[in-house]
């Protein structure tokens, strides 16, 4: 699956977490945010977009300031980005409430991230048929 070809999946699945997704389905998507995160981090900085939040007193760093632009980028993309990461989820075997460890700080997302990284189940399994149409991917 290329990189056309995983956007236009994940895009079809707008808002569906039953099924399954194959690595380069879930990997692309992730490159495709980075990707589009990195734009809008560069426009917010060029266009002056960034999101003063230290009016209240408290000492701001461009480091902590968020764009407007990436923002909205990034609420567009969240569901997507999660019904694709549950299906990457039931495409190793398990269950997508395993999505949940992202709010233990450091060792949950780095849990996933290995689940995330493992090869798909072979075969049908309780989530649906093969992801990756009959190969391990």
């Amino acid at each position: 699956m290329g990189f056309g070809e995983a956007i236009k999946t994940v895009f079809g699945k707008f808002a569906k977490m039953e099924g399954r997704a194959s690595r380069p389905e879930f990997w692309w998507w992730i490159l495709l945010l980075f990707i589009l995160q990195i734009i809008s981090n560069i426009l917010d900085g060029l266009f002056g977009l960034k999101i003063n939040y230290a009016a209240s007193g408290a000492v701001s760093t461009n480091i902590n300031n968020v764009g407007w632009l990436s923002l909205i980028v990034a609420l567009i993309f969240i569901i997507p980005t999660i019904c694709v990461s549950v299906r990457r989820l039931h495409d190793t075997d398990r269950s997508g409430w395993w999505w949940w460890l992202n709010v233990i700080c450091c060792i949950g997302g780095l849990i996933l991230f290995i689940f995330y990284l493992q090869p798909s189940t072979p075969g049908p399994n309780r989530y649906g048929p093969d992801s990756s149409g009959g190969s391990v991917s």
